[in-house]
């Protein structure tokens, strides 16, 4: 089943965000799940996280966001997982 994890960050953290990109990057080829991520932009800067995740059910994929280093380094304001559809693309 695939899931959204969608995540948006604090106000002013995009320091953190670019200071743990590394990790988050290695984090999502080490786990293998992800399908398809990219960041929100406002204003042409990154502020929150699309990530398409394949997963056996929600909680899994509950987990996979939990395990994310951006939600270790306190990068979030929220973070909410949903079921999602592909229907194009």
């Amino acid at each position: 089943m695939l899931y959204a994890v969608i995540c948006r960050d604090k106000p002013g953290h995009l320091p953190v965000r670019q200071a743990t990109r590394a990790d988050h990057l290695a984090y999502i080829e080490a786990t293998g799940i992800v399908c398809m991520a990219g960041p929100f932009l406002q204003d042409g800067a990154m502020c929150g996280s699309l990530v398409i995740v394949e997963a056996d059910d929600l909680a899994a994929a509950q987990a996979w966001a939990e395990g994310d280093p951006y939600k270790a380094a306190g990068l979030f304001e929220s973070t909410e997982v949903i079921e999602w559809k592909k229907v194009i693309g």
